[in-house]
């Protein structure tokens, strides 16, 4: 039997043109760059960056971006064995404002669906899902169908089995119109109609992870007080919840009674899109690692501050030796040379955390 993987993730995927100028409107914008993007994709890359075997589960359209997203997998060394074409939806395309440290409204373009969403229970290989070391499932898998139920079936073969991180990722506009956090049991309406409380807690009764910011957690357990939505998600079935407090850092809480409680790293903002990605895929790192949980969120917290300092979020996840750095000196450098392609334009910086932004 194959080795298996250290993370496989399933999720959303796509082409990300962020602005090369800061403080600009995208209407002004001349510039792009052209990034892989989409949270599980990039979770994977950030788990590869640490020297993590790491493959994602998803779908692209049969187009040119389609080809450059399977490039840019391999050269991140991310497996794309199970990132496949669907012919009837275009790759989706995700465009960015940046004016930093705190405001990057986002554009997505994944009309009339997403092929990420187009993933069926049946295409998926099971025996290696059952046995990577980490899965980790989004939010944004439960928006829809097929996805969503590929996303249950897969948390069913896992059966708690390793680790099993469910990311909350509330994106609102990717579920039906009208549909509320708290509605009707999936179980006994109709799966399109699902409504979003009711699907993260059949997901949830089959994670051993719940990582998500105080508004994931109102939606995932109606808590977004930090502690009492650690409890929530204890009891909802979880063994460990993250809660992420934005400036004041994050929360996290095993069943067991350990916690940790640690502070935001200073940085620089940039672009915090995706700062919560590289959190995950450190996560992931340190977790696998078997650390304590409190060196497993500075190192976390670290790795997320380092790409709030940068433009893009799937090349700009760190190294082992970039977190250490940051970690050993308290705050993430100045002057990232990774973050040098961008130009500032009335920019508006200052120190923040990447908490807020996650």
């Amino acid at each position: 039997m194959p080795e298996p993987y250290d993370v496989i993730t399933m999720g959303r995927i796509g082409v990300d043109l962020y602005p090369l100028r800061t403080g600009v409107p995208l209407a002004e914008v001349d510039t792009f760059g052209k990034f892989l993007g989409g949270s599980a994709t990039n979770v994977a890359v950030a788990a590869a960056r640490l020297g993590r075997r790491a493959a994602v589960i998803t779908r692209t359209g049969r187009d040119p971006f389609g080809d450059y997203l399977h490039q840019a997998l391999r050269e991140f060394e991310v497996d794309d064995r199970w990132v496949t074409a669907v012919d009837a939806y275009p790759t989706p395309v995700t465009f960015c404002e940046v004016f930093p440290p705190d405001d990057f409204p986002l554009y997505f373009y994944r009309l009339p669906k997403a092929p990420d969403l187009e993933i069926h229970p049946g295409e998926l290989d099971l025996d290696a899902i059952r046995s990577a070391r980490i899965f980790w499932m989004t939010g944004t898998g439960l928006c829809a169908e097929p996805s969503r139920t590929a996303t249950l079936a897969a948390l069913e073969a896992r059966g708690k089995s390793g680790i099993t991180v469910f990311d909350l990722d509330w994106r609102p506009m990717f579920w039906p119109d009208g549909a509320e956090p708290n509605g009707a049991d999936p179980d006994s309406a109709d799966p399109d109609g699902a409504e979003p409380g009711a699907v993260y807690a059949r997901a949830l009764r089959h994670a051993t992870v719940a990582v998500g910011n105080l508004d994931e957690c109102e939606v995932a357990v109606g808590e977004r007080e930090p502690h009492a939505a650690a409890r929530a998600l204890l009891a909802a079935g979880v063994e460990l919840a993250v809660v992420k407090q934005g400036p004041k850092g994050v929360l996290a809480v095993h069943r067991d009674g350990t916690r940790a409680e640690v502070p935001p790293v200073p940085v620089d903002v940039v672009n915090g899109l995706g700062a919560g990605d590289a959190f995950g895929g450190a996560l992931c790192h340190g977790l696998l690692a078997g650390w304590d949980l409190e060196r497993v969120m500075r190192y976390a917290n670290a790795a997320g501050a380092i790409v709030a300092g940068r433009l893009a979020c799937s090349s700009a996840m760190p190294y082992d030796e970039e977190v250490a750095r940051t970690l050993a000196d308290g705050r993430v450098p100045a002057g990232d040379p990774a973050a040098s392609a961008i130009t500032p334009s009335t920019a508006r910086s200052s120190v923040r955390s990447p908490g807020s932004l996650s």
